[in-house]
């Protein structure tokens, strides 16, 4: 059987290191940039004033979901230029430099609506470029891991994602943000104290991914001496690969939509649990950062306990058991109420979450055809992307439907469910390491 890991011996624990240390980095874009600082700071202040009918709010929304519209187009065929020419390495290194680019141009945004749209795009296009790295990096996983470590190894870099997350995120607020200016005392003129606060986190970014570019080798291609194949050649020989795998392993095909499903459930708990922590469990808007450093520590320590389960039983053992987790303590959700009991169920929750998103990684990785991991990540993307609107329009519509703000936790269960339930018939991979397609 062929696999897309390398042999037992392993790679060198340095080489571990620092591919971990691009995860670590890579939050510093995740959180600064697209979550906590940077987009509330472009519909909250940049954009307060914009005139016109259409909000800030609804120009993000629109220019988010044009983004993820490119990345759905993109990242199968990126991936599979990556495989074919050899370049995984250099293709995570170009787009790891334009994310951190339109990080550091996101520094001349000032607290002015004229700047909304420089920033809307500065924004947009690092999105797309944080997703196409990460297709690239994923796959890099092949090289720094073994089919005994893949596991722990895809565990370890969630992990050191959720740390450097919130250590650089806490490290901005309390010296930047916090009480006008931070401890650093910084002006709040124009913008200045969230402006510093991106040019940090790209400053953090480019850091933490140097080593993995010193220490990794460069992969080999996987069709030396092959001609170019253009834009619609990569389209169709996409197309025949996809059709190949499925002839050949139609569970690996089944996995990338089972976990397209419960992926945006996953996501729908970090985008709309803040939400829902102050509008329905009466936890203070300031007490949710500090909520949000907990539940990523707590995520962190299931991501390495998962993984070394993975290791031991299999991805798809530590996914499902995950992923019941996470229904179960959903619905416990829905029926209990005040801040002590969001707090407890909470991180229970959180600690299922790292394993599940950890498991996936090293899933998919188990069971990709060798040479094909760039392109499979690619999908892995793209079927990310492809659904990503089922749990918002269902937290909206239970949200509309019963009048109540914590009736919207049933769409996130809904969708977590019928990612739990389109997983259970997929062959794991321990029993599914299917031959490269061609």
């Amino acid at each position: 059987m062929t696999a897309a890991l390398l042999p037992e011996a392993g790679p060198r624990r340095s080489r571990v290191w620092a591919w971990g240390l691009w995860d670590w980095g890579s939050a510093g874009f995740q959180h600064i940039a697209l979550t906590f600082v940077f987009s509330v700071y472009l519909t909250d202040a940049v954009g307060a004033h914009l005139p016109g009918d259409v909000s800030a709010n609804s120009w993000l929304a629109w220019s988010t979901a044009a983004a993820g519209l490119l990345v759905a187009l993109m990242a199968p065929v990126i991936g599979q230029s990556a495989d074919r020419s050899g370049r995984r390495l250099r293709a995570t290194g170009v787009w790891t430099a334009l994310v951190v680019l339109c990080m550091i141009g996101m520094f001349w945004v000032r607290d002015d609506w004229t700047y909304l749209w420089a920033g809307l795009l500065l924004l947009g296009f690092a999105s797309i470029f944080i997703e196409l790295a990460a297709v690239s990096y994923y796959a890099l996983l092949a090289q720094v891991s073994t089919p005994a470590t893949v596991g722990r190894v895809s565990g370890f870099g969630w992990a050191l994602g959720y740390i450097g997350g919130i250590v650089l995120l806490l490290g901005v607020y309390a010296g930047f943000l916090s009480g006008g200016g931070g401890l650093f005392g910084v002006s709040t003129d124009g913008g200045f104290d969230v402006r510093i606060s991106v040019l940090v986190a790209a400053i953090w970014f480019a850091v933490f991914a140097v080593p993995m570019f010193l220490v990794l080798p460069e992969t080999r291609p996987v069709a030396p001496g092959a001609p170019r194949l253009g834009v619609a050649g990569a389209y169709r020989k996409l197309v025949a690969d996809l059709v190949a795998l499925y002839r050949a392993s139609p569970h690996t095909v089944w996995f990338l939509g089972a976990s397209a499903l419960y992926r945006d459930g996953l996501n729908a708990i970090f985008a709309f649990g803040g939400v829902l922590a102050v509008t329905v469990y009466g936890l203070e808007p300031g007490q949710v950062l500090i909520f949000g450093a907990a539940i990523n520590v707590v995520a962190a320590l299931g991501a390495l306990a998962g993984g070394r389960l993975d290791d031991r039983v299999g991805p798809k053992v530590v996914v499902v058991w995950s992923l019941a987790g996470l229904t179960v303590v959903g619905v416990v959700l829905l029926l209990v109420s005040g801040p002590t009991m969001f707090w407890i169920f909470g991180l229970i929750l959180g600690l299922f979450v790292g394993p599940a998103q950890a498991s996936s990684r090293s899933y998919l990785l188990r069971l990709c055809p060798v040479g094909h991991e760039g392109q499979l990540f690619g999908l892995y993307a793209t079927t990310g992307r492809a659904v990503s609107f089922l749990a918002p329009t269902l937290i909206g519509l239970f949200t509309y439907l019963f009048g109540s703000d914590r009736a919207g936790t049933v769409g996130i269960v809904v969708v977590l469910l019928a990612g739990l339930l389109a997983l259970l018939p997929v062959r794991g991979p321990e029993r599914a390491r299917p031959q490269s397609p061609g």
